[in-house]
């Protein structure tokens, strides 16, 4: 069982926290590239219990920081994005993306001292339709995490961010318990109506065995069972856990699924959901049965506002019980929510803004949560204590080589073998990039 200090130190990221500051060593996603144009709007922006703004300069360089004006604490929202700055409009002063203070228009020039003045600001970097920031204070600041997802051309990929008004442990931890899969999203079904998919083992065998492994990244875990695809094998579903707050669920054939997640706290009780995905991960057959079966992906967002939780905000909600159907329930669908993305935010959010941990009765089909908290716990507490960070975290090619998925093994064969000799043939990392 999770204690309650352990749930304090996995579940609060503000500054000064253990995890707060193990994840501000790490580049985290902060928003979707086209979200901001060169001199444009400053947009809002909540990180990590922090509030910021954002905005694209006029040589299209993206700023993040504090959005308080150093002069007299006038938010920065409200400032003129021009000439390679931000001004605040309350007395002039003008401020780079690096947080420099260029201008302190109020004050007679031989009186300034706009040297001595700096916003915090925090370094940020682009790739393939991402902006990304870290927050944490080292010197030697890596590389970008070089998670196969985001290596593919932009053109390639979907790119999809979602808020989820709760805590960003509970938000992950639906993402590596894949045992819910054959109840919350197939509980309605058999394996009678899948044909060739790897869903069929799920449905067939909704209580499959787990192997887990430690690994330099965060952790990884197999979900095993016979195979009712092909008979005689046994079917896998890989998935893992990648610090500081990235996930690589099973998506589908561990061959094709280059996808990513990443759960970004906002606070305490607020995540954005970032989804990566390659567009042809699945055949469209495979597209066409889930979606067929499980309500495919059916949802919508509520327009954009200016407000630091007006980004990416779902319609269907907690404040309309996510638009569930009763009759749908009893009738077709084991949930009555219209799909699967719906249907995992209405679990992890009706838990609370933070999940008590100490009511959990955890059984051996939540290994990869008991395992993945243990992980976290020591890498926060190994931080805090010493400065210790896990070898990923100065390494961005620690993350290179990896992806959830499904697969198929001789009944007795080594599953990471096989897992290795699937990957080897796989277009992954850098490889991707170069092509």
């Amino acid at each position: 069982m999770t204690s309650q200090n352990e749930n304090e130190i996995l579940t609060r990221t503000g500054p000064g926290t253990p995890m707060g500051e193990l994840m501000r060593q790490y580049w985290i996603p902060a928003a979707k590239s086209d979200e901001m144009t060169a001199d444009g709007d400053p947009m809002r922006l909540k990180l990590l219990g922090e509030k910021l703004i954002a905005f694209r300069d006029t040589s299209g360089r993206v700023g993040i920081m504090d959005h308080r004006c150093p002069h007299r604490c006038a938010s920065l929202f409200f400032g003129r994005n021009e000439e390679n700055g931000i001004r605040c409009v309350y007395h002039g002063w003008k401020y780079d993306v690096d947080g420099n203070c260029l201008d302190m228009a109020n004050v007679p020039p031989h009186q300034d001292f706009k040297h001595k003045i700096k916003v915090k600001a925090y370094k940020t970097a682009e790739r393939n339709g991402l902006v990304w920031v870290f927050m944490g204070t080292q010197e030697n600041v890596p590389g970008l995490p070089e998670h196969e997802a985001t290596l593919v051309p932009e053109e390639q990929m979907m790119i999809n961010f979602k808020l989820r008004e709760c805590n960003w442990l509970q938000a992950i931890e639906g993402d590596i318990d894949t045992s819910h899969l054959g109840f919350l999203h197939f509980g309605s079904v058999g394996k009678g109506n899948f044909e060739g998919a790897t869903f069929r083992s799920t449905v067939a065998n909704r209580a499959p065995e787990y192997i887990t492994r430690e690994t330099d990244y965060g952790f990884m875990y197999g979900a095993h069972r016979p195979a009712a695809e092909r008979p005689g094998l046994i079917n896998w579903r890989l998935a893992h856990f990648l610090f500081p707050c990235f996930s690589l669920p099973p998506l589908g054939a561990l061959e094709r699924n280059v996808s990513l997640r990443c759960y970004v706290p906002m606070d305490d009780e607020n995540t954005m959901c970032v989804i990566l995905f390659k567009k042809d991960n699945r055949t469209p057959e495979e597209w066409a049965e889930r979606n067929a079966i499980a309500g495919g992906d059916d949802f919508h967002c509520l327009p954009n506002t200016t407000d630091w939780k007006g980004r990416f905000r779902l319609q269907e909600n907690r404040e309309n019980d996510y638009m569930i159907d009763r009759e749908v329930q009893r009738t077709k669908s084991f949930t009555g929510i219209g799909g699967i993305l719906l249907q995992d935010h209405a679990v992890v959010e009706s838990m609370g803004g933070i999940s008590d941990r100490t009511l959990e009765h955890l059984a051996p089909s939540d290994r990869m949560i008991t395992e993945t908290r243990r992980a976290i716990l020591r890498a926060a507490n190994a931080y805090a204590k010493g400065g210790t960070l896990p070898a990923a975290a100065s390494d961005p090619s620690a993350f290179a080589g990896t992806r959830g998925g499904a697969f198929f093994t001789e009944a007795g064969a080594d599953w990471l073998e096989a897992y290795d000799e699937i990957m080897s043939a796989a277009p992954i990392g850098s490889r991707i990039a170069a092509e």
